[in-house]
């Protein structure tokens, strides 16, 4: 069963049954994105998990199969492997080049400027991939993205952990019955964690600095960001950030509002 998240026009997403690895490629819409607008993927990397196996050892380069190679759980295997597959041949086909050609790095982390920024490539495209318990999410866009799909998290880790969001939300979580906290905790999360995943910074900036909100909608911002939710299977959340055409990235005093 699929959540409805209100799509909006800039952002088209193409849910699991869009999606199948083959012996070559992929079976699905070729990617493809109006300017200033992101195309998404949602992959069942369960699914996928045995074709992706199959195929990694010819797509995957050194350090993406040494990192699944590493990961304890069957599971989390299965689902980075089907992940980064899902990455290479949707990054392949949108620079039709080879899945192994694609040259994957980092940009440089706007706040201390070590490597590990963005994830990049060549060819003009920006990307975002985000994988929780079976489930992917992958975004491309010409401008920057980011995304996060979480799956909801018990009351427990909404107790240990909410005091982390903005004042705003803290509140707006306090007003709201129990059982009800959850899912409005893990929204205003995956919203806050694709802006950062977009801005290349990542967790390590804090989420209490922005405002986007634990209601069924995000709150608009930051400013030159357009952040929305995403349709996923139940039990999931998760949300997309697409960098403003013409619009500059979020000043400090500006996030703070």
């Amino acid at each position: 069963m699929i959540q409805p998240r209100g799509p909006r026009e800039d952002v088209k997403v193409y849910q699991p049954d869009e999606f199948a690895l083959t012996e070559t490629g992929y079976r699905g819409p070729a990617p493809s994105g109006a300017p200033g607008a992101a195309a998404l993927w949602v992959v069942d990397a369960e699914l996928q998990g045995g074709r992706a196996h199959q195929l990694a050892p010819d797509i995957l380069d050194a350090e993406e199969l040494r990192r699944a190679g590493s990961l304890i759980a069957a599971a989390d295997r299965r689902c980075y492997v089907a992940s980064h597959v899902a990455l290479r041949v949707l990054l392949g086909a949108w620079l039709k080049i080879a899945p192994a050609a694609v040259v994957l790095r980092r940009e440089p982390c706007p706040s201390c400027g070590g490597p590990h920024g963005r994830p990049a490539t060549d060819g003009g495209v920006h990307f975002s991939l985000s994988h929780s318990r079976g489930v992917a999410l992958l975004a491309f866009a010409d401008v920057p993205v980011g995304v996060d799909v979480e799956l909801a998290p018990q009351a427990r880790t909404v107790s240990d952990i909410g005091y982390q969001l903005h004042p705003a939300e803290i509140r707006e979580l306090a007003e709201l019955p129990e059982e009800q906290r959850p899912a409005a905790f893990v929204r205003a999360w995956t919203r806050k964690e694709a802006y950062l995943k977009g801005k290349g910074i990542g967790l390590a900036d804090g989420l209490s600095h922005d405002h986007v909100g634990t209601g069924p909608r995000p709150q608009p911002g930051p400013p030159g960001w357009t952040v929305t939710d995403v349709a996923v299977p139940a039990g999931y959340a998760a949300a997309v950030a697409v960098r403003t055409a013409g619009q500059s990235p979020a000043r400090d005093d500006d996030r703070r509002k």
